[in-house]
């Protein structure tokens, strides 16, 4: 039994690889590998229930070795998806994959459509977020392994977003669900502006936690020993690479596929802290950010669905988060949460009453004034005072 906790969390190796593969057989296969992507996670959610298990793993090496599997996994996903929408075949990689495994994949290539093509475009995107973020969200936690940052950053300049190691770890997780935090989007926002207002002021958050820094140690902030800087470097170099296998159409598919795949960590920072609000006086605790334990989620995103337990303590390791079921809760797993998000009104009219619950149900004293004040700002209607709900206990 213990055996398949460790092997729970490959699962997304298993969706990488199958990612991999559709990508090189090309045609239906594409369109077929995506389908299954959404059916896993969507239906694998609604159907299989919380995973609210805590297991003691004895041997927590294996559960890191794995997340750096993530960066060679990426690299043949990504490596792949360009090389099938360029007109040649980059260090014969084409001829090789065919002579392995006795399948034509140039000619699979060569007949490729629109659909095929808008397949791997959002297949390629998707396991930049899923496989990419998710992993190094992780990684970059783990300041203290200089193993687990090079990693975990190489992960991030796929989307164009080195940054995050920066103001997530240092800025967002000090801020969060604050209107000083850039990630937490308040109440009544649209998903659509929220990606752009984040991810602008991310990177000037970013930038000014870097200077703050370097200054400390005398440096001024126009140094290759800024962050910020040598993260973009690392971005630019992927799309220099992107250029040598397939030119410019390969440079510009690998560039849209970035910035999807940052467009959607966006998505889930917006649906993981909406409506939050907290008195910055007080620590961060579990309440204070939208949690879910969908068991496919879960597995297959190293439980960043536990996402109450991991803001109250940035610092615990993925495998030993708490699943907290009496914290505030998504309206599903993430996958479907995400697609809910990408439609306002529904978005809206399904989260403003759970919003509302939040306050009556989990909100101090101070936070409900900062929740009346956000719900006049958004239009929201409906306020409970403190003495008519009791107030939640940590």
């Amino acid at each position: 039994m213990m055996f398949f906790h460790y092997l729970k969390y490959f699962l997304f190796h298993f969706i990488g690889a199958l990612a991999l593969v559709a990508i090189l057989l090309g045609g239906h296969y594409v369109s077929g590998g995506l389908a299954i992507v959404f059916i896993a996670y969507m239906i694998g959610d609604g159907l299989m229930g919380d995973d609210i298990s805590t297991p003691d793993f004895k041997h927590p090496g294996i559960l890191t070795v794995q997340l750096w599997l993530a960066l060679p996994l990426l690299s043949l996903i990504v490596f792949s998806a360009v090389w099938s929408v360029s007109s040649t075949d980059a260090l014969g990689f084409g001829s090789f994959i065919s002579e392995f495994i006795g399948y034509d994949v140039l000619a699979a290539r060569d007949e490729a459509g629109l659909v095929q093509y808008a397949s791997t475009f959002i297949l390629t995107f998707l396991m930049t977020g899923m496989i990419g973020t998710i992993t190094a969200h992780e990684l970059t936690h783990r300041t203290w392994d200089p193993i687990s940052m090079f990693v975990g950053r190489w992960l991030l300049s796929f989307s164009f977003d080195t940054i995050f190691s920066i103001e997530h770890v240092f800025g967002h997780h000090r801020y969060v669900s604050t209107i000083n935090d850039p990630a937490t989007a308040p109440r009544g926002r649209n998903v659509y502006f929220h990606i752009i207002a984040s991810t602008i002021k991310g990177n000037i958050s970013a930038w000014n936690l870097e200077k703050e820094r370097l200054a400390k140690f005398g440096n001024g902030p126009l140094s290759f020993k800024n962050g910020v800087i040598r993260g973009h470097l690392m971005s630019l170099a992927l799309v220099l690479i992107a250029y040598g296998i397939g030119g410019e159409v390969g440079a510009l598919f690998f560039i849209a596929c970035a910035l999807f795949g940052k467009a959607l960590l966006e998505i889930v920072n917006y649906m993981e802290h909406y409506g939050m609000v907290r008195n910055p006086e007080v620590a961060v605790q579990p309440r204070h950010s939208w949690n879910t334990n969908k068991r496919i989620s879960s597995w297959a995103m190293f439980n960043l669905t536990r996402h109450s337990h991991h803001h109250a303590d940035g610092n615990v390791p993925y495998q030993e988060l708490r699943p907290y079921a009496d914290a505030p809760m998504m309206i599903n797993g993430y996958l479907t949460t995400i697609l809910v998000a990408l439609c306002p009104p529904l978005w809206h009219k399904l989260m403003t009453p759970k919003v509302l619950e939040w306050d009556k149900k989990y909100a101090s004293e101070e936070e409900l004034k900062l929740a009346k004040a956000a719900n006049l700002r958004s239009g929201i209607k409906g306020f409970i005072i403190a003495a008519e709900r009791p107030l939640y206990k940590n």
